[in-house]
């Protein structure tokens, strides 16, 4: 069975305790209710679902448009009436995020029902962090808060991390701009900014790491692992238990990074991106 719902809170009170399960695997759909939960205006176009059996949770999916569907661990059996859910709120969808073999079945099914066809797109992995294992030097500079005057470099440096990484954010400066003004925005200063990371989404015990990036000319040098060591660093001092993050699963050197800084390994998911041929003929470049 799967029960839909347009209330964040409603929809955390129903699948919060079995997210918490899992609090590594599921932050960026518990970051995204607790977001939303805390909204003014509600958005009515967020997607909020759990998949119940024997009345208790045993998987969820969300969607926050125009980006992909997001899903949890869940019973094969339930893949195919979410999709049936998910197509009756949605006419089409960019993609699906998830862990195998969820995310593939789902694939599947989204392609049978609509005939869009599948790609897999980036492998990513989610790491967590309890303790920064800060490393033996760190380079010259230090750790500040983004500043209103920073807005221009960062959406510079923000939209080379889109090009290499291929996520999706269509409101690039938006993003930036809000990062900036919630103060969740970080950069490494030597003498000028040499390395970008930002606070992603809280869920009650931890908070995600996101958009590291460094420049071409300034890497090699132990910003980004300076830039990254110290932000976990204020997140857990500030009272978080923990930090997350996602990596591309195709950069060794990320994750080679994050895995010195003290990240240990929490599980993988897999994108899969949709292609309507019927649209793309109807709707020629």
């Amino acid at each position: 069975m799967i029960e839909r719902f347009r209330d964040a809170a409603l929809f955390l009170e129903r699948a919060e305790p079995w997210l918490l399960r899992a609090e590594a695997e599921n932050n960026l759909l518990l970051a995204v209710a607790h977001h939303h939960r805390a909204a003014d205006p509600v958005d009515e176009a967020l997607y909020l679902a759990a998949v119940v059996v024997d009345g208790a949770v045993s998987g969820c999916a969300f969607r926050t448009p125009p980006l992909k569907v997001g899903l949890t661990r869940m019973p094969r059996e339930a893949i195919g009436p979410l999709a049936e859910d998910v197509a009756a709120a949605f006419h089409s969808i960019p993609g699906v995020l998830g862990p195998e073999p969820e995310a593939g079945l789902f694939a599947s099914a989204w392609s049978a029902r609509t005939g869009a066809r599948a790609h897999v797109g980036m492998r990513q992995g989610i790491y967590r962090l309890e303790r920064v294992l800060l490393p033996d030097a760190l380079p010259p500079g230090h750790l500040r808060m983004a500043r209103p005057q920073d807005f221009d470099l960062a959406v510079e440096w923000a939209s080379h991390f889109v090009r290499e990484t291929g996520i999706d954010d269509r409101q690039l400066q938006r993003s930036i701009g809000t990062r900036i003004t919630a103060g969740t925005l970080w950069l490494w200063d030597d003498g000028r900014p040499r390395s970008m990371a930002a606070e992603g989404g809280r869920t009650p015990n931890g908070s995600r790491i996101n958009w590291v990036f460094t420049p071409t000319k300034w890497r090699g040098r132990g910003y980004a692992s300076a830039c990254v060591a110290r932000l976990s660093e204020r997140i857990l001092a500030s009272g978080k238990r923990f930090c997350f993050l996602y990596t591309d699963l195709s950069n060794p050197t990320s994750n080679a990074l994050y895995r010195r800084l003290g990240y240990v390994s929490v599980c993988e998911v897999v994108e899969y991106r949709f292609v309507d041929d019927a649209r793309q003929e109807s709707n020629p470049p």
